[in-house]
């Protein structure tokens, strides 16, 4: 079971992987919105804005690519958790921009993270 972050440990392997993630997409222009958004359906680990569209983004991490790798890990169960949860998130908006699902994938024999645009559809 994954504890909310505030019970997480600063050093934590999660942590540290979704600071280079937020780091790494700052970097590219994206602007932090929200971080770690908790609801009752799930979570999402970085809503950011990137232009004129609005990203929710899952962050993660493998140390290595056995199984799949990071990417594969973003299920189908996972997939929905997320739109749920991004469905949760949009309600509260007076308007609804467009949006996208991207993905961020770290493992220890990459270097820099790899990131996906529209990793998936609502």
């Amino acid at each position: 079971m994954k504890l909310p972050r505030l019970l997480q440990p600063s050093n934590s392997t999660g942590v540290r992987a979704e600071k280079k993630a937020l780091s790494y997409l700052q970097d590219r222009g994206l602007i932090l919105l929200h971080q770690n958004y908790y609801c009752r359906f799930g979570e999402i680990d970085l809503i950011m804005s990137d232009q004129d569209s609005l990203v929710f983004i899952e962050v993660r991490y493998r140390k290595n690519g056995h199984f799949g790798g990071a990417l594969a890990s973003i299920n189908q169960t996972k997939q929905r958790k997320i739109i749920k949860t991004a469905m949760h998130y949009l309600a509260q908006l007076t308007a609804e921009p467009y949006c996208r699902f991207d993905a961020i994938a770290l493992d220890e024999s990459n270097a820099e993270p790899l990131w996906v645009k529209d990793a998936f559809q609502a």
